[in-house]
């Protein structure tokens, strides 16, 4: 079906669809490289191909230099795989990250919360408190950027480093999204809730803040008592050995898309 002429060309809704994939494809390109080394080599390969097509102009009779492009192109592919192979990396995982792979892919989801269960077990083994913040569909980047960037993949043995007393990093949070670890020494905001205040200390009221303001699941340590609890939908569930947390999270993921309360929670619990 033809949307529209320009000139003598119809264009359709298939070539429509057609640009806006490729331009999307270049978009997503750019970003990738954007202030990075690769940005100069993709500069470079775009001048390659321009003189590639005025070569083979027929108005212009360029037969050595035409030659020369044509025997550059045969390794052309193999080239842009090894110059942009981090990018095409990069690329590969946003892709994976991406909301239609997530609803056929869980295993990555699997493995990131089997890394914080034995992260918070570890931690309530040797008395370390710990906030680690597992994000879902709202974005935290009012709280990540006025933390320290990591952006490193999720382990049980980076997060319990990060929450080891000596460790710079150790105060306030981690922010965990996906399979990454994207920020520490993240602030919470605290909870006003007057029964909060009463009952609980600074780390679960800041885990009970941001549960209140978001869809964010929060994984607390105590370091006074050693237990481990959850907060979610500003709601607490305290005193989880690891076993239990592993199923909590892996209910309280599975339902995103619909969550709910759930009758063992109960609004507040001192630490």
């Amino acid at each position: 079906m033809t949307l529209f002429k320009i000139g003598f060309i119809p264009i359709t809704l298939i070539d429509v669809i057609d640009i806006i994939a490729v331009a999307f494809i270049f978009y997503q390109l750019f970003l990738l490289v954007k202030g990075t080394r690769a940005a100069q080599m993709l500069m470079g390969l775009m001048l390659i191909f321009l003189l590639s097509l005025v070569a083979r102009n027929p108005w212009r009779k360029m037969n050595a230099l035409s030659w020369l492009l044509s025997s550059v192109q045969t390794v052309m592919a193999f080239a842009i795989i090894i110059l942009f192979q981090s990018e095409f990396r990069r690329l590969l995982i946003r892709l994976g990250q991406s909301r239609l792979i997530r609803l056929f892919y869980r295993g990555e989801k699997s493995r990131v919360l089997d890394e914080v269960v034995s992260a918070a077990r570890i931690l309530s083994e040797r008395g370390y408190g710990a906030l680690i913040v597992l994000g879902r569909e709202m974005e935290l980047e009012s709280i990540i950027e006025i933390g320290t960037p990591i952006k490193a993949d999720v382990s049980a043995d980076l997060i319990v480093t990060i929450f080891t007393p000596r460790s710079p990093l150790h105060d306030m949070a981690v922010i965990l999204h996906g399979d990454m670890l994207i920020a520490a020494k993240c602030q919470l905001p605290l909870s006003h809730n007057p029964e909060a205040i009463q009952s609980m200390g600074t780390r679960h009221r800041a885990a009970l803040g941001l549960s209140e303001e978001s869809d964010a699941v929060i994984v607390i340590v105590s370091e006074e008592t050693q237990k481990i609890s959850i907060a979610v939908d500003g709601q607490m569930e305290t005193d989880l050995p690891p076993e239990r947390l592993k199923i909590r999270l892996t209910e309280l993921f599975e339902v995103r898309e619909h969550p709910r309360r759930f009758p063992t929670l109960r609004p507040i619990l001192s630490r």
